[in-house]
């Protein structure tokens, strides 16, 4: 009985388990901030984990624990290798090494889970800072586009990540004995996450929104009456065109802009507007993939390559400026070839699917934290498609760290549900 009490995750009122809560509410609350605010909370879980070693508590991994593990262990591993061979030095495994990082922080919150108040509170808070940063900025200053202490994409991009991880924790919001206030917290925060995300004029972060209120739908929106289904709708329908139409919030012209991008793309008149660039770089990595499919030519030999496509004339010398293709998936494919794409898409798919499973958990707590986890990946992957968000500390940390706590939570409260069953 000793034996399986150590592998249960710890009481509330465990310090340890305080420790663990502190470091994840400081993980979304300062996030975006302060200057790299995203890294305090994961370092605080990361040399907790040092508690492992001396209680050695019996973790009892599953055989998904393992893939998730392998997972965020294969991205490493891909990543140095990539570094040694091209020459990068020490520079080139900064990024890939924090993956494997995460993992020890993950093993600590299976053991000492974090409060879930403190979670989402912590993540409705750095939403909130976010949005309000992002409309002083923008309503205040009079900004172009507002911005944080990381580059405007990912601070757009990252905010809205902040607030519709707000919307995942109404499940648990709806549950608690205070269920009104959590719920109106939480609503506020994603409100001011993706009022961040617009005001920063981050387009990447909005082509997704659809698949995210399907995401939703899936965990919540079979549970819910016909009325709050249709009010829902009116809100987002609403809510988007009211953004569309004022003019203050730059969203319009962003629009505008994008389809004017295209159209002097595509007549020649312009190879280096936003989207004109993003064009041309793809075009660029495409070659490069074609050549070099199976290893890919590394950071160092794809900026060699892009310059001698340059000086050939296939594209366009201004984007030579970019040291990467503005989209994950193309930039892993001609970097580090298939093998490289393979292991991007399963660090994002493995860990969505076993998260997907817990969608339909009648336990509304653990429902929150597998529609967070799905809507965590989801988000990356539509991040990725417009820029290369792995390539950037900010990038790194919250994916690797949001995912190790996520999952560990959810793992640990399966866990737990799972033993108090056999003592019934």
């Amino acid at each position: 009985m000793t034996t399986m009490t150590h592998s249960l995750p710890a009481a509330a009122g465990s310090p340890l388990r305080l420790y663990t809560s502190l470091a994840v509410f400081l993980l979304g609350a300062i996030a975006l901030v302060v200057p790299s605010g995203y890294s305090l909370g994961a370092v605080m879980l990361l040399l907790g984990s040092a508690v492992l070693l001396v209680k050695r508590p019996l973790l009892g991994l599953t055989r998904q624990d393992w893939w998730v593990i392998a997972a965020l262990a294969a991205y490493t591993a891909i990543g140095v290798l990539e570094a040694w061979w091209d020459g990068q030095g020490s520079s080139g495994i900064d990024k890939p090494i924090r993956f494997l990082l995460a993992i020890p922080a993950m093993l600590l919150v299976m053991v000492y889970p974090p409060r879930l108040a403190w979670m989402w509170s912590g993540l409705a808070i750095g939403a909130m800072g976010a949005g309000g940063w992002a409309s002083w900025q923008k309503l205040v200053e009079g900004v172009w586009r507002a911005t944080g202490h990381t580059y405007v994409i990912q601070f757009g991009n990252l905010s809205m990540l902040l607030g519709i991880l707000c919307l995942a924790g109404l499940g648990w919001a709806v549950v608690q004995p205070r269920r009104g206030p959590w719920v109106a917290f939480l609503l506020v925060g994603a409100l001011m996450g993706i009022l961040g995300s617009i005001f920063s004029g981050s387009r990447g972060g909005w082509i997704g929104f659809p698949f995210v209120l399907l995401v939703l739908y899936r965990g919540y929106g079979r549970h819910l009456s016909a009325v709050i289904k249709g009010a829902a709708v009116v809100v987002v329908v609403g809510g988007a065109s009211l953004m569309y139409a004022l003019p203050q919030t730059g969203v319009q012209s962003r629009v505008y802009q994008a389809f004017d991008d295209i159209e002097r793309y595509a007549s020649g008149e312009s190879q280096l507007t936003s989207v004109g660039a993003r064009f041309e770089m793809w075009k660029g990595a495409t070659q490069l993939i074609l050549e070099k499919p199976l290893m890919g030519w590394g950071d160092n030999g794809y900026q060699q390559g892009m310059q001698a496509l340059a000086d050939e004339g296939v594209i366009n010398s201004g984007v030579l400026r970019f040291d990467h293709a503005h989209n994950e998936f193309i930039d892993a494919f001609a970097k580090r070839g298939i093998i490289g794409l393979a292991v991007l898409l399963t660090l994002y798919l493995i860990p969505m699917k076993l998260f997907a499973r817990r969608l339909d958990s009648p336990d509304l707590e653990m429902r929150s934290l597998a529609v967070a986890g799905v809507l965590l990946c989801v988000a990356y992957i539509d991040f990725g498609l417009s820029q290369t968000f792995l390539t950037h500390n900010s990038g790194v940390m919250m994916f690797a760290f949001w995912l190790a706590l996520l999952y560990g939570t959810l793992r640990a409260r399966d866990k737990r549900q799972r033993f108090e069953g056999t003592r019934e």
